[in-house]
């Protein structure tokens, strides 16, 4: 007789193989309106989802939006309507690999491509010779660093700043933790690849409920919606391919902080202080170190490291403050 736990494993093969194939959740109405109300275009053989909404009368400001790792341009879905109210044009996009762009596999998922992304949408949008204000968030913010740097380098191609707004990301990697997931993502390619297959909605809302504040969770809901813009695409298969951008911001440390230090643009940044993945207070008192020019925002104490979703109001008053200050 075979060795029971053979027979188990033969068992479960057919099983796993079931459910490495489970095929991502419908959409919800919600993200469905999301998607429709926005647009394609094509950047170096890929699809890439961005929306772009006339606001304000009046006005020709233009303000960007860069969203973090690893959610979508969804995440300004709570802040989207007050900043057409105030902006003419409000644009926001999904990265390469996120949301509802598209997401190659194999690829070498790069923050010097997504800033290259950046460019190519403005000048798809006509908005190159239009200085714009950026807000970003996490990996958002290391994205719109190199973009600053082009800038202030002045390169060909280059998006041409008003103000920047950033928001709890890992500007600086001595005071930044990545979460355990994330090490092990991107640093051990077997285990990784596995990973990433064995990975379902309940690791996800572990993961990300980890951070975000205690009493600002997200509905379960808003969870499904992460969750679906995250597998759209397969964009599970990903994850450890784009969290190679934690390696890049060690190696291009000089050149991206630099470029922050050195800059002459309007900054400000937007802090929720119980992020865990950028904490207080070493975080913010390394920023106002290294930063001294920037103004700055630190939100209530139990706001963490998703500071728009989990106060939009603070958020939005804090970002016309900065907005109204020059």
């Amino acid at each position: 007789m075979k060795e029971w736990w053979l027979q188990v494993g033969l068992l479960c093969i057919p099983l796993v193989a079931v459910y490495l194939h489970i095929p991502p959740p419908q959409l919800s109405p919600a993200l469905n309106k999301w998607l429709s109300a926005g647009e394609h275009f094509h950047f170096r053989g890929h699809k890439v989802f961005y929306r772009d909404s006339f606001g304000a009368l009046g006005s020709s400001d233009v303000v960007i939006l860069l969203h973090g790792f690893p959610t979508s341009s969804y995440d300004w879905i709570k802040i989207w309507e007050p900043l057409t109210q105030r902006f003419h044009r409000v644009v926001a996009l999904d990265f390469l690999g996120f949301g509802f762009s598209d997401k190659p596999r194999p690829h070498k998922y790069s923050i010097f491509e997504q800033a290259s992304l950046v460019e190519a949408l403005v000048s798809h949008l006509g908005l190159s010779q239009q200085k714009v204000n950026l807000i970003s968030h996490d990996y958002g913010d290391t994205v719109a660093l190199e973009l600053l740097y082009r800038s202030d380098q002045n390169r060909t191609g280059r998006l041409s700043f008003n103000s920047l707004c950033l928001s709890n990301g890992g500007l600086f990697p001595e005071t930044t933790h990545p979460r355990l997931l994330q090490i092990i993502l991107k640093d051990y390619s077997i285990l990784s690849s596995i990973l990433t297959r064995l990975t379902n909605h309940m690791v996800f809302q572990k993961g990300i409920g980890e951070v975000f504040g205690p009493y600002t969770q997200p509905t379960e809901a808003e969870f499904w919606d992460m969750w679906g813009g995250l597998r759209y695409n397969d964009g599970n298969l990903v994850l450890d391919s784009i969290l190679q951008y934690i390696n890049q911001r060690l190696k291009h440390r000089e050149r991206w902080v630099g470029a922050l230090t050195s800059t002459s643009v309007p900054l400000h940044m937007i802090y929720g202080p119980l992020d865990p993945v950028n904490p207080h207070p070493e975080f913010i008192r390394l920023y106002q170190k290294l930063v001294p020019r920037s103004t700055f925002t630190i939100l209530d104490e139990h706001i963490s490291h998703y500071p728009q979703l989990e106060d939009p109001q603070g958020f939005l008053n804090a970002y016309f403050n900065f907005i109204h200050s020059f």
